[in-house]
């Protein structure tokens, strides 16, 4: 804990020598190409100069309650890249078999990452697949080489010629519909997943370091369309403790699952929890029960 904490402070003491200092330039920022060419994955430029690259896990058939899910509803593996000072950042999940777990965990050891949680969030997935949180601090070039070297150990598919698009054959889902119920806008995500991206109105920090939505900190709503007007839902509420218990009840009180109840981080502030769901049923119900958890938490309007 000692040395983690240290290392935090090296970052931020150099983020204020820069900062503080007449005539010092800013660090610039890190080569987001050379990045992307270490991990073997494209990224984008996100709200807050967050650098995210997904790995979704496409390379697995993955069923939940017998219904197959699409690797961007349930099986993005991803990594966030923060500039920080003269560091970079970087915080993500990835998607792993059971027996891919130890071999990955010793990897991202190996090149100086830290792991931050392991668990679940589905249940009766078939195969069973784990989610391991991770962090590290750095030069964004060398972890992304570190986060390719451990993730060799997995079949998660990095490098080559990128796969082209998933396209939605099957059912398409009333996208306004589901806007209209939850009062916010969402976006397509690929294959006909729709996503609801909602953050969390208080600032999040962790050792006075900003934590930004696009680095995995907001709640997720995932919709995957289903039989016409149906949908399976999926994704986490980003809770504090006083909120949880009333999310549960509210979820359950709308028929959908409760399938896990977990830290991602481990020195946020406020102190994070999340909740994490399942159900399938009619599209715009769903949305409706969604909306009304929402209504519990602290999130932005």
């Amino acid at each position: 804990m000692k040395s983690r904490m240290l290392k935090h402070a090296m970052v931020l003491l150099g983020l204020a020598v820069i900062v503080g200092t007449p005539g010092l330039a800013l660090a610039a920022d890190p080569d987001w190409k050379a990045v992307e060419q270490a991990l073997g994955k494209s990224g984008q430029l996100q709200p807050g100069d967050v650098f995210r690259i997904g790995m979704p896990r496409t390379d697995l058939a993955v069923s939940v309650k017998g219904v197959p899910v699409k690797a961007g509803f349930a099986l993005g593996s991803y990594a966030a890249f923060k500039q920080v000072g003269d560091q970079s950042m970087v915080m993500g999940d990835l998607v792993l078999l059971d027996q891919e777990v130890p071999a990955v965990m010793s990897g991202l050891f190996s090149g100086g990452l830290e792991v931050t949680a392991v668990h679940n969030h589905l249940n009766e997935m078939s195969p069973h697949v784990m989610y391991m949180h991770y962090e590290g601090h750095g030069d964004a070039v060398q972890m992304a080489k570190a986060l390719r070297q451990a993730l060799s150990a997995s079949g998660t598919p990095l490098g080559g010629t990128p796969a082209a698009p998933a396209t939605s054959a099957g059912p398409a889902l009333d996208t306004k519909q589901i806007e209209q119920a939850l009062g916010r806008p969402g976006r397509d995500i690929g294959g006909g997943v729709f996503q609801v991206t909602v953050p969390r109105a208080e600032a999040i920090t962790e050792m006075g370091m900003p934590l930004l939505p696009a680095m995995g900190v907001a709640t997720v709503m995932n919709f995957q369309p289903l039989a016409p007007g149906q949908a399976a839902i999926t994704g986490d509420f980003v809770l504090v403790d006083k909120e949880v218990n009333a999310v549960a009840r509210t979820l359950r009180q709308h028929g959908i699952d409760v399938t896990a109840l977990h830290n991602h981080g481990l020195m946020d502030t406020p102190r994070l929890f999340y909740m994490h769901f399942w159900a399938t049923d009619d599209a715009a119900k769903l949305a409706q029960g969604l909306k009304a958890a929402l209504d519990q938490t602290n999130s932005q309007k």
